[in-house]
């Protein structure tokens, strides 16, 4: 039986100095191991919102934690990390509060579209000004809509998150079983205050005619539809950073490990666009000086008949350097649709890039899921 999911509500208490995340309250939401399909770095954006007075909306995506500085004032207020609107006041005099309908939205475009299992709307440091409540709804359009297209009276919404009471500095999670491919969100709080980050966790679904029109990519990329399913340790970063796209400019944007005092060693294993031949390698170590693997194997595997089908190896254990761009060509790789990459004893992959082209069976699979979700 699934765990009911932590909710927040109701004011935090105001800030007494020392570590502001001190009193934050936060829960381990079952759906965060999914990437964000939000993340700037897949391209993710706030398009659009009716009103930023206090705090840009595009602190909402921005990857890092939010930050809390009491003494910072601008001239129109406490300079907060997140999207902030004005207060909303009523019509008159004997009207002043808002209405139940009243509410300010912002537009979200998915950096990498896909299916949304989970969404956390953080509230953090907003302690006394976050919002009543919250709801999310997502809608699917091709190509690159713009704010005007998306609020259009013909497009159409799906609710996500319906309206719901939310708590200050906390994040609020809540689960999505929509099984729809989107491309984005209508984030509206009630009746209007602050939102430090969105998070929007799920699967990334590619478009099956772009994929075709490439013939060969990176398999494992995280916008193509590749995931990082499981690793031995995620101490310093999390394996999903090796197949964000571009190049880890620094340590922590890629997958490090602790430091092993064992005989064993690292690992972690991929799924595939689908079933596909892979042709050439890329590990790299960029960033990782005196913290790169000593030596990597790769392996394969095809679980299209058999879930449990054995690793082959791809490529034995060769040697890596620091703060390299390893390529390795592979010749006559056999069909995988999951691949693991060890690495020795432990250490620092920034990116694994395994360069291919879907097999014919691949291709018809992944045009089928595309089309059941509703965006064909």
């Amino acid at each position: 039986m699934t765990a009911p999911t932590p909710r927040f509500t109701g004011d935090a208490h105001p800030y007494g100095g020392g570590d502001p995340y001190a009193d934050y309250r936060t829960a381990d939401f079952a759906f965060t191991h999914f990437p964000d399909l939000a993340d700037r770095r897949l391209g993710g954006s706030v398009t659009a919102a009716n009103d930023e007075f206090f705090a840009e909306r595009e602190n909402l995506l921005r990857p890092e934690a939010p930050h809390f500085d009491p003494a910072d004032f601008g001239h129109k207020g406490k300079v907060m990390d997140g999207w902030e609107t004005r207060r909303r006041r009523g019509a008159s005099a004997d009207t002043p509060h808002p209405t139940d309908e009243d509410h300010d939205w912002a537009l979200i475009r998915l950096g990498a579209p896909g299916v949304i299992h989970g969404i956390v709307v953080d509230t953090a440091h907003f302690r006394g000004n976050y919002p009543q409540a919250v709801s999310v709804e997502a809608t699917s359009l091709p190509g690159t809509p713009s704010p005007a297209d998306l609020l259009a009276d013909d497009t159409e919404w799906t609710t996500l998150v319906p309206r719901t009471p939310v708590g200050g500095h906390a994040a609020n999670g809540f689960p999505v079983s929509v099984p729809r491919r989107f491309t984005h969100l209508r984030l509206k709080q009630h009746p209007d205050g602050g939102i430090a980050r969105l998070r929007v966790h799920g699967e990334v679904v590619p478009d099956p005619a772009w994929l075709t029109a490439l013939g060969t990519f990176d398999l494992a990329a995280l916008e193509n539809g590749g995931a990082a399913e499981d690793a031995s340790d995620r101490f310093y970063s999390p394996p999903t950073n090796s197949i964000q796209p571009g190049r880890s400019q620094k340590m922590d944007e890629g997958w490090e490990t602790r430091r092993r005092r064992d005989r064993g060693n690292d690992w972690v294993r991929y799924r595939l666009s689908e079933q596909a031949l892979i042709r050439a390698v890329e590990i790299d170590t960029g960033c990782y000086k005196g913290n790169s693997p000593g030596w990597a194997t790769l392996y394969g595997r095809d679980t299209t008949a058999d879930a449990d089908a054995p690793w082959t190896e791809l490529l034995p254990r060769t040697a890596l350097q620091p703060d390299t761009v390893h390529r390795f060509l592979l010749d006559q790789a056999p069909p995988v649709t999951h691949v693991r990459i060890d690495i020795y004893p432990d250490g620092g992959i920034a990116r694994l890039r395994l360069h291919g082209s879907l097999t014919p069976e691949g291709a018809k699979r992944l045009a089928a899921r595309y089309g059941e979700l509703g965006d064909a």
